[in-house]
């Protein structure tokens, strides 16, 4: 499962992270002059796009799950909610530390709010995107629950983070730093509600099944 994250470490993910980040800054003055979509949000994949990073949706879609998959457990519908919801949370906290506005509020340049000012207020601020980290933290956990697809949520939800950098909303490090934040809370939460307590069960009951050996 090298491939859906579940064979990558953290520390792996962190290096290649830092190395994304720093790049992305360094692109940051270009991609915003040159990467973008006037009205991007009044065509149908744009808005598609963008609502992955809606955090009711998913919310929803785990309530869903949960329907299919009682009374077999909870575990991976609370999954389904839960990192997107870590990941949110985690978008606002670093908002509120890091403190960068909007990049079309200052014309492309780095601004970065006093603490002082609207000290608890993450209203116009960019670091990292609020939408892509959403949407990366639910493509974290469904490519560990649904890992043959895997391809499909990394790539909405670098749908999503592009749609808020063609739209003038982030800097491209916003959204890399979203990407980054996803996966961690997609890690977390696998090893918080599955890992350590869904799978173990799962292997010890299929063994039998698996080998022939009577229960």
């Amino acid at each position: 499962m090298q491939q859906s994250g579940q064979g990558v470490r953290p520390l792996t993910v962190a290096i290649v992270g830092a190395v994304g980040i720093v790049i992305a800054h360094l692109l940051d003055p270009w991609v915003f002059r040159q990467v973008r979509i006037e009205n991007i949000y009044s065509e149908d994949w744009g808005r598609l796009l963008r609502v992955l990073g809606y955090l009711p949706l998913w919310l929803v879609l785990a309530f869903a799950l949960w329907l299919q998959e009682v009374p077999r457990g909870w575990r991976r519908p609370a999954a389904l909610a839960m990192s997107p919801v870590i990941a949110g949370i985690a978008g606002e906290l670093l908002k509120l530390l890091l403190r960068r506005e909007r990049p079309g509020a200052h014309e492309g340049l780095y601004y970065f709010r006093p603490f002082s000012e609207r000290t608890f207020s993450t209203s116009g601020l960019a670091l990292p995107s609020s939408h892509a980290v959403v949407a990366f933290g639910a493509a974290a956990i469904l490519s560990r629950l649904f890992p043959r697809a895997w391809i499909i949520w990394w790539a909405l939800a670098w749908g999503c983070a592009f749609t808020r950098v063609a739209a003038g909303a982030h800097f491209l490090s916003d959204v890399i730093v979203s990407a980054l934040v996803g996966w961690l809370a997609g890690w977390l939460t696998w090893r918080i509600v599955l890992a350590t307590r869904f799978t173990p069960r799962r292997r010890q009951t299929e063994r039998p099944r698996d080998t022939g050996f009577p229960r």
